[in-house]
């Protein structure tokens, strides 16, 4: 019946109907819940669809991740961007400087995972910290030095391709920086926080949804449907058409493009309309208030995104043994999306239960894995199988599937 339902929301709206029991569980009700063509959402003739901060951030790491490949930045000045603090001139674009949003507050900082570790989520932060000095202070430096083992420089791709800049393991950090920022922001806010019942359902949440009471003044969604738009912000914050974003999937170098990459995979296609179809289902069975179609659909998206981030890990685990030890600069690049892949595991979430599909000690064992020694220099297609196969196996794929 599901895909039936999918099937036809792509053309029309469909009511969807669930049965819900009311709080002593004896009698059922009814609850029709209307399911619009696309993600379009309105009260009193204006939308109550809005997302505005997630479009910043995204905005912020756009401009970031161009700025780690400027020689002339200084490691004050990426420090800057990614810590951003209200009027400081740190971006080109002045509506990213007048704001009070950054990165780093919202990096590793859900309410489900990080709220009561704040252990792990420090030492996160430490971690891009670190790759941002590390940028700065070992590549930088060497932007014309030849890169061989254990020194860091530059390396190019067989045949005249692209120059990529490595540390002494081959690691690209401002790759592994965006890879990681796919999940220690992106997911980890959107499945883990606003999906969150614990931020959904907080305060009176529920009572104020019931009732259509608005977030604040001037604005008109309730609280929860505004933290569940959030969530949806951070997958499609700057896609031109919010209502139907799976028609300019790649809009931006975070999760967005990646859903879009994996959608493009025969082994996985309609993956990003199972995504796309469950935020507006949920967003739907908010505005109906039936809070267990939402917290199904919300299930949904965890599930589907964290298999977005696996996939990618295998697949550039799997795509760099083919230049190992010959085309250095493509298994390079490769190993270093991966990388950031791999780190953003942690932040995964497994459907109806509390935990990633693999927790920072696992992530960290593999990280330490990918470096040992002289790092990717030293690494052979058997470790990189023996991840990829321990990676596919916690989900509903196989190495082959993911590595086309």
């Amino acid at each position: 019946m599901r895909k039936i339902l999918i099937a036809l929301t792509a053309f029309t709206s469909v009511c969807f109907t669930s049965c819900s029991s009311d709080d002593n569980g004896d009698d059922m009700k009814q609850i029709v819940i209307d399911n619009p063509a696309s993600y379009s959402f309105e009260r009193d003739g204006s939308s109550t669809v809005s997302y505005s901060g997630q479009t910043t951030r995204i905005l912020m790491g756009q401009e970031f991740l161009d700025a780690l490949k400027e020689t002339s930045n200084t490691k004050a000045d990426l420090e800057s961007m990614f810590a951003h603090v209200e009027g400081g001139a740190d971006f080109s674009d002045a509506d990213l400087n007048t704001s009070s949003k950054s990165i780093r507050s919202k990096t590793a900082a859900s309410t489900d995972f990080f709220s009561a570790n704040t252990t792990d989520a420090n030492a996160i932060k430490v971690d891009f910290d670190g790759w941002i000095a590390a940028q700065v202070e070992e590549v930088f430096p060497n932007w014309d030095t030849d890169a061989t083992a254990g020194v860091a420089g530059k390396i190019q791709e067989a045949g005249g391709g692209s120059t990529r800049y490595v540390n002494g393991n081959g690691l690209e950090y401002n790759q592994a920086i965006n890879k990681a920022l796919i999940g220690a922001l992106m997911a980890d806010q959107a499945l883990n926080n606003y999906l969150s019942p614990a931020v959904l359902d907080a305060g009176d949440n529920i009572t104020n949804n019931d009732a259509d009471v608005a977030d604040k003044d001037g604005v008109t969604y309730t609280t929860m449907e505004h933290k569940w738009d959030e969530a949806y912000g951070y997958v499609y914050g700057l896609n031109v058409d919010e209502a139907n974003p799976n028609d300019d999937l790649g809009a931006d170098n975070f999760l967005n493009k990646y859903i879009g990459r994996v959608e493009g995979d025969a082994d996985f296609a309609g993956i990003a309309d199972e995504i796309f179809q469950a935020f507006k289902l949920g967003r739907a069975a908010i505005v109906a208030k039936d809070y267990t179609v939402r917290d199904e659909q919300a299930q949904i998206i965890r599930e589907k995104i964290s298999e977005v981030i696996a996939i990618r890990a295998v697949y550039y685990l799997q795509q760099a043994k083919a230049n190992l030890g010959a085309d250095y600069a493509s298994a390079f690049h490769d190993l270093s999306e991966g990388f950031g892949f791999v780190y953003s595991l942690q932040f995964t979430r497994k459907p109806n239960t509390e935990e990633p599909y693999f927790t920072k000690s696992q992530v960290d064992s593999f990280i330490a894995t990918l470096l040992e020694g002289n790092g990717f220099w030293d690494i052979t297609e058997d470790t990189l199988d023996t991840m990829s196969d321990t990676i596919s196996a916690a989900y509903n794929f196989t190495t082959a599937e993911a590595a086309n």
